[in-house]
């Protein structure tokens, strides 16, 4: 990978040191870090203009910078002895930023994301769809990250992931992993998703299901027999077959519906919570999908998820209030962030 920049080079080490998630760096405004839900002020005074296109060129090569200013808008990785980082830069009325995700270093472990049992059972399935849901930057990848190294160092499998971009590296232990970055060793989603059920594979992990042709062979991957894991942007659970059909043809809605019935595993919801410390923790909603629950999904009840989590936790089922209170109890996040999270999900 190419050599970061030093002036950007700073301000990752200092962000790293910060628990920072985010580097901002746009012309006329100081450099931003996210921490928490927060952005927060890392430089003194407003980058000149000139000095931020300077930045953010630094990042780019020759063909990258040929695209940018075709496009006015570029996705890709970089990395260096420090770590890897997910990197977008944008023409911003007339001038050039930049938005740096900083990525962790190795995949995290389920117990370093203090993601309930369930979630590690869930890895032992070995047929059908378990999604990972949110909205953005709410720490989906990095659960499913966290599922696939947990079978790495357990299981013989073969693993395949289609991802855009590639954002944390799997080292082969236990099982076989291939990891395919769309752009780079795959064009598009659904061509890799194709080439994956001809590769004899035990788990096929989805980076985002973001158009039909990928929800659609998803779940028909699910359905012959593997397991398929994928995120999906959206806001709730009883969301899910909303989402999922906004992206099909009227005329399918029937047929997706029916998939995802009879292909779901279970739905972990996660939202990405600020803690007292400085640092971060998932609260999680988790839908295990029972027949009463495929019933749902097939008859367009899904406002009735909710009522099927709520008397569900004998099966490992939880809401996100109940995820939320929990932390609460431990005293990991102040009553002011708990509450804005929570007005979310009341019933």
């Amino acid at each position: 990978m190419r050599k970061i920049p030093e002036d950007i080079g700073k301000f990752i080490l200092d962000a790293k040191g910060k628990s920072a998630s985010d580097i901002h760096i746009c012309a006329d405004t100081p450099v931003m870090y996210r921490i928490g839900r927060k952005l927060k002020r890392a430089s003194h005074g407003p980058l000149p203009l000139e000095f931020t296109q300077q930045l953010c060129y630094g990042l780019m090569d020759e063909a990258l910078i040929a695209d940018f200013e075709k496009t006015h808008d570029v996705d890709f990785m970089l990395g260096d002895e420090h770590g890897r980082y997910r990197i977008n830069i944008s023409m911003n009325n007339g001038t050039v930023g930049a938005v740096i995700r900083l990525l962790p270093e190795r995949p995290w472990s389920l117990a370093d994301l203090h993601l309930p049992p369930v979630v590690s059972e869930l890895t032992n399935r070995t047929k059908g769809l378990i999604l990972i849901t949110g909205s953005t930057g709410q720490g989906k990848t990095t659960t499913m990250s966290a599922m696939i190294d947990a079978v790495n160092h357990r299981e013989r499998k073969h693993i395949v992931t289609i991802e855009d971009p590639i954002e944390a590296v799997h080292e082969n232990d236990q099982s076989v992993i291939r990891q395919r970055e769309v752009g780079k060793d795959t064009a598009t989603f659904p061509r890799a998703l194709r080439a994956a059920l001809r590769q004899d594979p035990d788990i096929i992990a989805v980076g985002e299901m973001r158009d039909y042709e990928t929800i659609r062979i998803a779940l028909t991957a699910a359905e012959t027999g593997t397991l398929v894991l994928s995120t999906l942007h959206v806001i709730s659970i009883d969301k899910i077959i909303e989402r999922l059909i906004s992206y099909s043809p009227p005329e399918e809605e029937g047929h997706i519906r029916n998939l995802l019935a009879d292909t779901l595993q279970a739905i972990v919801h996660q939202e990405l919570m600020p803690t007292i410390d400085g640092k971060k923790r998932v609260a999680t909603e988790i839908l295990i999908a029972t027949d009463a629950v495929r019933n749902i999904i097939r008859r367009r009840g899904t406002f009735l998820l909710r009522s099927i989590i709520q008397t569900g936790t004998r099966l490992g089922m939880r809401s996100m209030i109940q995820s939320i209170r929990e932390m609460q109890e431990e005293g990991l996040i102040l009553p002011e962030v708990a509450e804005g999270v929570m007005v979310n999900y009341a019933m």
